[in-house]
């Protein structure tokens, strides 16, 4: 029998969606593995925490004004908020070649995360039936690891052949094509209203949905392994001999793609709790093993294995933060889920460029972080 209407998941609409969220992810993800030399040839090598630190304060105090905007003005507006963010500050990383410009950019950059994936996960949660719910994170979660896996190795290959300022240019026109696809899409929330200057003032009840609040304890203690490999992975891979920086994260991705399809698919199954406690066991034994990686393989290994337990962890954690969600209030749920998600990689960065010089000591923090994600999905109180 085939799927009706209602039932249908891969529509033309989700289709392009997954394909503007793969050239986003693609832009900013596409720098990463580069940046931390490049603060260093500019006399920065002390502020390496801060590239992914700044980046993620500013996405996380913009999701509270994104969450409501996305549930007032629209979803697309939103989107293409973000992903102009994205244009405009790779343009501008040539022109502000210096340690204050570049780390004031990295602070507005922020900007992109901050907008354009709260308004896609409420725009997928408008047109994907409630029972593919997870399906439809997951297969949206592939579109973005494909973006992010292949970037940073074009990225890497740009610098070595060219210079940075052709990584730069590259991104800008990633995120021009993410934004030109948006076009095609058309808008999913019924009751828009215009713009306006009050629908900046956020009040205590547009920042956080209370009923999301289980969702964004667990993001906050599994996610906090993101930051540390974002800000301390590249200096490993010199360490270890690895030519491309951004082996680790194709590596990674990949392996997070060959989850996220099945892993959603369960979660709509089996519920969303029991796939996340796998995962926060799968983060944990990745995290340990990056902690005693002293080879290539090694380092390898864990990337596949960090790979494995995010792949499985974010369709489940973007379901389950909808299930718990205010159905009328998508995006304020979802901006609760992605303030914690910033609070994680933002304070797991600090902690990665505070200690850079003990990996181990970092990597095991990291570790006992995520068991405590376990251990909270375990023992939490329903209500």
């Amino acid at each position: 029998m085939g799927e009706t209407p209602s039932q249908a998941l891969y529509t033309r609409p989700f289709l392009l969606l997954c394909l503007s969220h793969a050239l986003f992810a693609g832009s900013f993800n596409m720098m990463i593995p580069e940046l931390p030399s490049y603060l260093s040839s500019l006399g920065g090598a002390e502020h390496k925490g801060l590239i992914i630190a700044l980046f993620t304060i500013t996405a996380g105090v913009s999701r509270p004004f994104s969450g409501k905007l996305a549930d007032t003005v629209g979803r697309l507006p939103v989107m293409y908020v973000g992903t102009f963010a994205c244009v405009i500050c790779s343009l501008l990383y040539p022109q502000l070649a210096f340690v204050s410009g570049f780390l004031a950019l990295r602070f507005f950059h922020g900007f992109s995360t901050g907008f354009k994936p709260t308004g896609t996960s409420a725009y997928v949660a408008d047109i994907v039936p409630d029972g593919r719910r997870g399906e439809a994170m997951g297969t949206l979660g592939i579109c973005l690891s494909l973006g992010a896996s292949s970037s940073p190795p074009l990225g890497s290959w740009l610098v070595k052949h060219y210079d940075i300022n052709a990584m730069f240019y590259a991104s800008a026109i990633f995120a021009v094509l993410s934004m030109l696809i948006l076009m095609g899409l058309t808008e999913t929330l019924r009751e828009k209203q215009p713009f306006k200057l009050s629908l900046l003032k956020v009040g205590r009840h547009d920042v956080f949905d209370p009923l999301a609040i289980p969702a964004a304890i667990v993001m906050i203690f599994c996610y906090i392994s993101y930051g540390v490999i974002l800000t301390l992975v590249p200096d490993l891979s010199d360490q270890l001999g690895v030519e491309n920086r951004g082996t680790f994260f194709t590596i990674f991705t990949l392996a997070s793609v060959s989850t996220r399809f099945s892993a959603g698919k369960i979660s709509d199954r089996l519920g969303r709790v029991p796939v996340l406690k796998a995962s926060a066991i799968l983060i944990a034994i990745a995290m340990l093993t990056f902690a005693v990686a002293d080879s290539k393989n090694m380092l390898y290994l864990a990337s596949t294995l960090f790979g494995l337990g995010n792949g499985i962890f974010s369709p489940a954690i973007n379901a389950w933060t909808v299930d718990l969600g205010d159905p009328g209030r998508k995006g304020r749920a979802l901006a609760t889920m992605y303030i914690s998600l910033e609070i994680a990689i933002g304070g797991g960065a600090l902690v990665a460029g505070w200690f850079a010089g003990h990996l181990a000591g970092v990597f095991y923090f990291a570790a006992l972080a995520s068991m405590l994600g376990w251990v909270y999905l375990t023992f939490r109180k329903k209500r």
